[in-house]
């Protein structure tokens, strides 16, 4: 654009100065000649960097999720192939289920015998209720008993005395009262027993003997859901729209579930264009202004754009967490700039390959009679990539 300004000012000198000749061609006008277009160019060109940055640094961005298997297993099918195209929740591998499964059916297995255990865990329960029941109407009875007893041994004994009744019907009942209070002793023992037994329960109000049965039931009823879990990750799933660009993975292959070695990388859809701008270049962008960008795998096109949002921090603006005084000198410093996060308009149809890098301008709602000048720096940039510059 410069140049078809210089061509244009070049002609209208030409015309003045030696096709008309209506000034002097003398030394102090070729001093004004020169100088006018520096000076305006360079005017031009400033307030151009203001009103209608520009940015030789735009990249194209996709999310990238490493596939990391969360079992491990041999890989028994791989149905997808290298830069296929797969929608969310389509297949991307399989995994040997063969283990999951048998582990599922041996937890299972072990379900009824737990089941028992809670059943005759509750029987248990109410035996001793039982037994406390009779414990206590055979203490009641008892007690009626002693004291019958009691008053039968006092009036044999008195009669024994006084010989109006015989020694051996004293002794027996003696010996009747005796027995009776070691039945009592009994008893109230089994009782204290069966007490015992009961006041051994948990928090909630259960005896011991269920809530272990109960808990162990839980346990292996949890250990069955987490096992069909991971026999449900034998089959890994698409995360969304997207594609495997450089597909290793190999029926028979042992997939690992280890953060550190994912078995592919999974490229979305879903991309940023971003361009990088020095710091004051960005004091009149505002969300929503026009955009264009050219990227360079496609020369001679300009893909219109709008600003969606600028990331307002860099690296810079972060000192490194630690135990140590921050590292402040300036050596080799250099000003980190701000990404503008580009939204590429929705009647563009185009592919754009993550990676690919290019230059844009943004246009605000300031200076919009030179936005033609930036317009035409861009169209003429994207026609130089159609050069490859290389001598091999």
């Amino acid at each position: 654009m410069e140049i078809l300004l210089l061509l244009i000012y070049a002609g209208i000198v030409w015309l003045i100065f030696f096709k008309f000749k209506l000034l002097p061609w003398n030394t102090i006008s070729q001093a004004i000649v020169i100088i006018i277009p520096v000076v305006a160019i360079s005017i031009l060109i400033l307030i151009l960097n203001i009103v209608a940055p520009s940015s030789h640094d735009v990249r194209v961005m996709n999310y990238n999720i490493e596939i990391v298997p969360r079992v491990t297993g041999l890989v028994t099918e791989v149905p997808i192939s290298p830069n296929q195209h797969v929608k969310k929740g389509e297949v991307l591998f399989k995994i040997d289920p063969t283990p999951f499964e048998l582990k599922i059916k041996k937890l299972e297995a072990k379900l009824p015998e737990l089941e028992a255990k809670l059943v005759g865990a509750k029987a248990f329960d109410r035996e001793l209720e039982s037994q406390l029941t009779t414990a206590n109407s055979q203490i009641q009875v008892i007690n009626t008993q002693i004291t019958l007893a009691k008053k039968r041994f006092a009036q044999t004994k008195e009669l024994a005395e006084s010989g109006a009744g015989s020694q051996f019907e004293y002794e027996e009942a003696e010996t009747n009262l005796n027995n009776l209070q070691a039945q009592l002793a009994v008893a109230e023992s089994q009782k204290s027993q069966v007490i015992q037994k009961l006041s051994a329960q948990t928090e909630e109000g259960e005896l011991a003997e269920i809530s272990q049965a109960r808990a162990a039931l839980v346990q292996t009823k949890s250990d069955i859901a987490y096992a069909q879990w991971e026999l449900d990750q034998t089959v890994y799933r698409a995360p969304a729209d997207g594609r495997v660009i450089n597909l290793q993975l190999r029926t028979g292959a042992m997939a690992v579930q280890f953060p550190i070695k994912p078995v592919m990388t999974f490229i979305e859809d879903e991309q940023w264009v971003v361009a990088l701008f020095h710091q004051n270049e960005l004091r009149y962008v505002e969300n929503g202004n026009e955009a264009e960008v050219a990227i360079r795998t496609h020369p001679n096109r300009i893909i219109k754009c709008e600003v969606e949002h600028i990331v307002w921090a860099n690296a810079q603006g972060q000192l490194t967490t630690s135990g140590r005084l921050p590292d402040t000198r300036i050596d080799g410093y250099h000003e980190g700039r701000f990404a503008v996060r580009l939204k590429i308009d929705e009647n563009e149809d185009i592919f754009l390959a993550p990676g690919a890098v290019g230059q844009g301008a943004i246009y605000t709602e300031h200076g919009k009679l030179i936005h033609l000048v930036r317009k035409v720096i861009v169209r003429v940039g994207t026609k130089m990539d159609w050069l490859i510059l290389k001598l091999h």
